[in-house]
């Protein structure tokens, strides 16, 4: 599977709110390719997925000083590879045999990598790329109630040191994220989903000195996807904070172009 897409977002997206910076405001313009293959392992449904963005970013914020400062950025942010694996409910199947797969419960686990190939500025504050990697491993569970699927995902975001932030070294716990999705699927593979998600933790510590930034953050949102052609369809999504106690309080509209060779 290939897709492209495009989403604009617009609020505070700091997601390191031990900055001194406060009335954090962007508006984020953000193109996303993505390839998926799935395969067999071990008799197992697995796949893998490389995610690559480009950013465009304009803002303003307001040092704790009560400087202000304008700015924008532009590059590619920091790339994603996703390897995944269904444990259970979804072996590897042949076409012929997929194409009738009706599927039950369905657990899986994955682990994401992100790898540090954004633009980054070792003196500045706001940066598209994180200059650090990052590893989120999770476990997903699925199960279909005719034509309605609900789904939960739990994973924790671990990351190594950025040791070129500012001149100092920045350190970030663990943070942990529960994604819960409820999508109804009609008979033209039309489908329509209602997405919370839930993440805290992330304390940062620059030059061994623990900052109080710790997040606990939730929020929510819509998908809507429609096939266009054989193995073709158009999704578009929106989400928002429903709740946030530091920082990442901004909305998102996205929509995207998916094309399968199947």
């Amino acid at each position: 599977v290939i897709a492209a897409g495009y989403g604009f977002i617009d609020g505070n997206v700091l997601t390191e709110p031990s900055l001194p910076i406060k009335d954090f405001k962007i508006q984020s313009h953000n193109l996303v390719g993505s390839y998926i293959r799935t395969f067999a392992m071990a008799d197992k449904l697995a796949r893998i997925q490389i995610v690559i963005p480009y950013a465009f970013m304009d803002g303003a914020a307001t040092i704790n000083d009560g400087s202000v400062l304008e700015g924008s950025r532009q590059g590619f942010a920091d790339m994603k590879i996703r390897f995944g694996i269904n444990l259970l409910g979804s072996p590897a199947l042949a076409r012929k045999d997929f194409i009738s797969f009706e599927q039950k419960t369905i657990l899986g686990v994955s682990l994401v990598t992100s790898i540090p190939t954004g633009k980054y500025y070792d003196d500045k504050r706001i940066n598209i790329g994180n200059n650090r990697w990052a590893f989120k491993p999770e476990i997903g569970v699925s199960h279909r109630f005719a034509h309605f699927y609900a789904e939960m995902y739990g994973g924790i975001w671990f990351y190594t040191d950025n040791k070129n932030f500012m001149g100092k070294k920045l350190e970030q716990k663990q943070t942990y994220r529960q994604q819960k999705h409820g999508n109804y699927y009609f008979k033209n593979n039309m489908w329509f989903g209602l997405n919370t998600n839930w993440f805290f933790g992330g304390e940062t510590i620059t030059d061994g000195i623990a900052d109080d930034s710790a997040i606990d953050n939730w929020r929510v949102g819509a998908t809507f996807s429609t096939p266009i052609a054989k193995g073709q369809s158009l999704r578009f999504q929106y989400h928002i904070g429903a709740y946030t106690n530091n920082g990442l309080n901004y909305y998102a509209l996205t929509a995207s172009y998916q094309y399968s060779f199947f």
